[in-house]
């Protein structure tokens, strides 16, 4: 565990190195596209003594200077199954969006979905013997939260504590200063296959570039779809990707739960190309252009060419009615939710105060969708577009870029992170997801 936190302060220095630059590279590897922007930082400034915990987290301004989006090439489901097709695509992107910057980047940080992700609730306590808190105290309280023992193999990607108590006060953000006799804290801690990460380090480090930190898509997704009451009170973000389906929930603007589905957009795409017999490049243009989830009287009127390019024309020619399109893409859809909101339930959702579900990633533009949303997952649901971010192109201001606008918001300024602290220890009791809710349950 020491050669983790290890290795993630020496992306933090890396990213604190390019913040000094000026420049910084985001990507965010998907399964149908990569997209890539070139950040340009004007101001840094180090967290002083009034800011929320962490003395190493800087924030930066910045605007986009260079965007580039191309199809994945050696990805599916969020993992790389062709090294060497995964580099070409990833390469691609960067030299599209270092030329339109018209400078080089030497440093990027990555998001990606899938990975085999797990949410782990830990809790610890110490005493502080009526002395004042200081970051010692908050690293030996997060050093008390034991390690699952199942997470062994496991590379652990974001550790975040959500709550600290002091005494009986509960839902501090920041207790340094404050005098009390016990402080406890709750963590909420992320894990993914190992080799995932490796393989996409690799990736990049081939493109002659160093990563300077890594994200879930899902994560990164919520901080720009998610509004600032949302964060606060208690929501979830499913973030509709094509090889994967996203889910995170925050509270009190800290990530509490993040999961992910291995059905996306794609899955939808192949049944329309199964159903119809018709090539998959042609089933995606008729699910982006023809596509939805509520079928009406007017549908069955409604016809759509399914001929090919190639072949006689009066052999080949035929077509189809959008309630047939509807009656192929619905099931899938419902598949997807069904997933989701079981997801939800294992991680307690219901017991926010808000539970506020968004919807982003490409997949959320499929009309009619919310409706379908709301009523499988019995919450209220809305479709949400990432934040603007100064000097974004109008061509990446969709849903399906929400990923990687959350990720330069995660880059410019980072959430306080367990490997922030001088932690003097490294062992950890396991302890279930739920109990990072319970105090807000209990407290509210």
């Amino acid at each position: 565990m020491r050669d983790l936190i290890d290795a993630q302060r020496a992306m933090r220095q890396l990213r604190m190195q390019a913040l000094q630059r000026g420049v910084l590279a985001i990507l965010d590897v998907g399964t149908s596209k990569i997209a890539c922007l070139v950040l340009q930082f004007e101001r840094v400034g180090m967290s002083g003594e009034g800011s929320e915990f962490n003395s190493l987290q800087g924030h930066a301004d910045f605007r986009v200077i260079g965007a580039s989006t191309i199809a994945s090439r050696g990805i599916e489901r969020g993992e790389i199954t062709g090294m060497y097709d995964a580099e070409y695509a990833i390469r691609s992107a960067l030299q599209q969006a270092q030329k339109m910057a018209g400078t080089r980047v030497d440093h990027v940080i990555a998001s990606f979905s899938g990975g085999s992700q797990n949410s782990f609730g830990l809790s610890g306590s110490v005493e502080i013997e009526g002395q004042a808190v200081s970051e010692y105290d908050i690293a030996r309280v997060l050093a008390s939260c034991n390690l699952p023992a199942d997470t062994e193999l496991q590379e652990v990607l974001h550790a975040q504590p959500v709550n600290f108590m002091l005494d009986h006060r509960s839902g501090l953000r920041d207790p340094r200063g404050q005098i009390g006799h016990t402080l406890s804290a709750d963590m909420h801690m992320l894990t993914v296959d190992p080799r995932r990460v490796q393989n996409l380090i690799q990736c990049i480090n081939r493109c002659d570039l160093e990563v300077a930190g890594l994200a879930s898509s899902a994560y990164v997704a919520g901080l720009s779809s998610l509004v600032e009451d949302e964060l606060e009170l208690g929501s979830a973000c499913i973030d509709l990707g094509g090889g994967t389906t996203g889910l995170s929930i925050f509270m009190k603007k800290h990530m509490i739960y993040v999961d992910c589905v291995g059905i996306g957009g794609d899955n939808i795409t192949d049944d329309i190309s199964a159903g119809f017999g018709i090539s998959t490049a042609k089933a995606e243009r008729i699910k982006a252009v023809h596509g939805g989830v509520h079928a009406v009287t007017s549908d069955d009127r409604e016809t759509i060419d399914l001929t090919g390019s190639e072949g006689e024309w009066d052999y080949e020619r035929r077509s189809a009615s959008r309630s047939e399109l509807i009656g192929i893409m619905r099931p899938r859809v419902e598949e997807i939710l069904e997933h989701v909101r079981a997801k939800l339930d294992a991680a307690g959702f219901e017991h926010l105060p808000s539970k506020q579900i968004v919807l982003t990633g490409g997949g959320s533009q499929t009309p009619g969708l919310d409706l379908l949303a709301g009523r499988i997952l019995r919450q209220q649901v809305r479709l949400g577009r990432p934040l603007r971010i100064h000097g974004l192109p109008q061509a990446v201001t969709g849903p399906n870029f929400s990923a990687v606008v959350g990720l330069s918001l995660f880059a410019a300024c980072p959430q306080d992170e367990w490997w922030d602290f001088n932690v003097p220890a490294d062992r950890y009791p396991r302890r279930s997801l739920k109990r990072a809710v319970r105090w807000f349950r209990d407290n509210w």
